[in-house]
Parts: C-alpha cells; structure tokens; sequence
C-alpha cells in the first residue's frame, strides 16, 4: 500500500498524468470543477450532479486538486494533546517545542550538523526532539447496506458522529489498531476486509488516517467509553451536516461513490485545511491529489 501511495508525478500547468505501479495495479487519477459550500443548505453543490455532496466523477486522465471550501479544520480524534511536552505553534505547520520531553531543560532551535531543518535541541541533555506524523487508524463497518458510527462522549466534537477510530499504539499493526479501537469505541468485534482509504492531513499535526472496510463478526455492538450512542445507518441516512472531522465526511463520501458504481476503489487523497479556520468546521479543506486504484 505504502508503494502505490508514494507514486506522485506533476507535468506542465500542474497536473499528473495516469501513473502505474508494480504487481498490476493501475492508478485511475482524477479531475473535477470546484464545488461550492453553503451554509444555508448545508450541501456540497456542483452543475453536473445531484448526487450532494459529490465527489470528483471517474474515468478522466487528468489529477488536479478537488475544492470542498468552507471554513474550518480538523481536530485530534482522541480528545488528547498532540504531545506531552509544552509546545506552541509556529511557522510551518511545526510545532515549538519549548522544554525537553526527557529531561525539561529548555530548548533551542536550530538546524543539527547534516539535517536540513530545524530542530528543537534540549540545552540540557542535548537530545533532539523529532516531530513525526501521526497514524490514525479505524474501519467502515459494512453491513446490510448500512454503516456504523458512534457519537463522541467526548471533546473534541463532543455530540458529533464518526467512524470508530484513534491513533495507533506502539507493538500493533494498523489493523490491529483499527479493530481494537473498534472494539473500545463499539464493543464490536469485526473482521477487516481490506484498506479502503489513506487520507494525510498535513496542516493538523501531520495526522495520516488509515481506513479499513470491516464487517461485524456477530451483529452486537454498543457505546464505549468514549461514545454515547452507536447506531448503523443506512447510506441516505448518514447525518452528514454532524460529522465530528473532516476525515470521515471524506471516507464516507467516497465510500458512498463507490457503492453508487459498484466499483469498490482504494483511495489516497491529503485533505489540506484552510489556515486560521476554527477546528469545529470539517468543511473547511480541499482534497488534494485524489488517486483510486
């Protein structure tokens, strides 16, 4: 999967064209005109469709950015800090690391001897303090056409629905991961089938959000800690204008297109959110650099 997510080209005006990769997949890129948001209707709208919200259409040979504008960001699934040291934001979507996460002695920021890029560097002990992405990871529970999706119990989003997921721990496997946070956030037992989605969210503490398409082992589920009501939906019932992120109106738009042509696909996409917008918007972002194979 990490192969086929990695192949990104460019050419001439900013578009890629059809690429390959090894063991007969093929990667079928996308274009689409931008969509509009209202606040009044709460729906994606586009001249071509009525399918709302909708997603870029198949079949063409071009990738250019697909637009969702509106006006907020993504939050971490989890309700935690993204981090257990003091840190404040800065230039660069990087955090400011202020005091050593080993030690506590203060920092300096500075580019280390053969790195390109600037590091926080304890005064103290003089260990480097290494930002590196963030792997969520969760499932679409499919059965008899419908969807599960809890409702958070806690911030942030409290009240809003999505798919159960949270971050990897240490020792598991993305799958792993993603059946155990089922399990925390559904008291489900599921069975994964087969990734479904990678969706990078750079601007938002470099988050990565792995999606597996999983089915129930026995049709028994209920709230976990962290949820208040978990309940399947059926796909025209999705209460798409609650979703708690970004990440899962995406998945589940996606998902839904797949349905509708009854081709299921593999997505990679980075949902870019929109700087200095609040949090709570999940609308606010563009899907970039959509590939399904």
């Amino acid at each position: 999967m990490l192969k086929a997510t990695q192949i990104l080209g460019s050419c001439a005006s900013g578009l890629v064209s059809k690429p390959r990769c090894s063991g007969g997949l093929s990667f079928i890129s996308v274009s689409a005109k931008p969509l509009s948001y209202s606040s009044s209707s709460r729906r994606a709208t586009s001249t071509n469709s009525s399918f709302l919200p909708k997603f870029p259409a198949r079949g063409t040979r071009c990738l250019r950015p697909f637009h969702l504008p509106s006006t907020r960001s993504e939050s971490n699934p989890d309700g935690g800090s993204a981090s257990s040291v003091a840190v404040q934001h800065s230039a660069g979507n990087v955090r400011k690391i202020n005091f050593c996460q080993w030690c506590g002695g203060p920092t300096k920021h500075e580019i280390p001897d053969g790195e390109e890029k600037m590091r926080a560097i304890c005064t103290v002990c003089g260990k480097i303090a290494y930002q590196n992405p963030k792997m969520v990871v969760g499932c679409l529970i499919e059965h008899d056409n419908k969807v599960l999706l809890c409702k958070r119990k806690i911030q942030p989003s409290y009240g809003l629905w999505t798919l159960p997921a949270g971050y990897m721990e240490i020792g598991e496997s993305g799958a792993e991961g993603a059946i155990r946070e089922t399990w925390e956030e559904a008291n489900a037992e599921v069975e994964v089938l087969s990734p479904f989605a990678q969706l990078d969210i750079p601007l938002i503490g470099q988050q990565t959000y792995i999606i597996f398409l999983a089915k129930l082992k026995k049709l028994q589920f209920s709230p976990g800690p962290e949820s208040s009501e978990c309940q399947l939906f059926a796909l025209d019932d999705i209460p798409f204008n609650s979703l708690a992120f970004s990440s899962m109106f995406v998945t589940l738009n996606l998902y839904i297109q797949d349905v509708k042509t009854g081709k299921p696909k593999f997505h990679y996409g980075t949902i870019n959110k929109r700087p200095g917008t609040s949090p709570s918007d999940i609308h606010a972002f563009t899907l970039d650099y959509h590939l399904q194979c």
